[in-house]
């Protein structure tokens, strides 16, 4: 009797974690998105689109050294800003963010539009080349914009602000053989440092 209930139980929660499991390993990631006013955006990205901000479109750029307006405006006491460099990447931003409002409401209304045609059960093949064909196109128009606005902003700064700002950021390392002081021979460097 001992025996047979020790086996129930061993039953029981084997099926019920065989259970969880397999339901854990069905359930989407995309759970709960559904709920979404355009499935493929979520509010937040939204609300960056429509606000110009840069939703991670000028990662190249930011990541590898080369600053943009938006951060340098918030950073421009910490960086050292002057005032002419100041209303240099002013002017950068300003025609940066009205090109990127104008370009994220027409990369929504898109994504609203092939939302709506899955919804209604309306798209065809046909409509949804387009739709696809138009919204990359926006896309590569927008990430485009954010860019070209990091590449306007470089020149305005000195080497050491742009250092400044990529520590700031968190993007510097203090490895002394990824970081070659401004006036040292990079090869008498490395050996010094015990690079090679």
């Amino acid at each position: 009797m001992k025996y047979s209930l020790t086996l129930l139980i061993v039953a029981i929660l084997t099926s019920t974690s065989f259970l969880v499991q397999a339901t854990s390993t069905l359930t989407s990631p995309y759970a709960g998105e559904e709920a979404r006013v355009i499935k493929s955006l979520s509010a937040k990205d939204i609300d960056d689109l429509l606000n110009g901000r840069g939703w991670g479109l000028a990662k190249p750029a930011e990541l590898n050294g080369v600053p943009g307006p938006a951060h340098l405006l918030e950073m421009k006491t910490e960086i050292g800003l002057s005032a002419e460099q100041v209303s240099a990447i002013e002017v950068i931003w300003s025609e940066m963010n009205q090109n990127a409002r104008r370009l994220g409401e027409h990369y929504v209304a898109l994504e609203r539009e092939l939302n709506e045609q899955f919804a209604t059960g309306q798209i065809t093949s046909d409509t949804l080349k387009t739709l696809l064909l138009k919204i990359a196109t926006v896309q590569t128009e927008l990430r485009y914009t954010h860019l070209f606005a990091h590449l306007q902003a470089n020149p305005v700064l000195k080497p050491a602000q742009v250092a400044l700002y990529n520590r700031l950021r968190g993007y510097s390392s203090d490895d002394p053989c990824l970081n070659i002081p401004e006036g040292h021979d990079p090869n008498m460097w490395k050996k010094h440092n015990n690079c090679e």
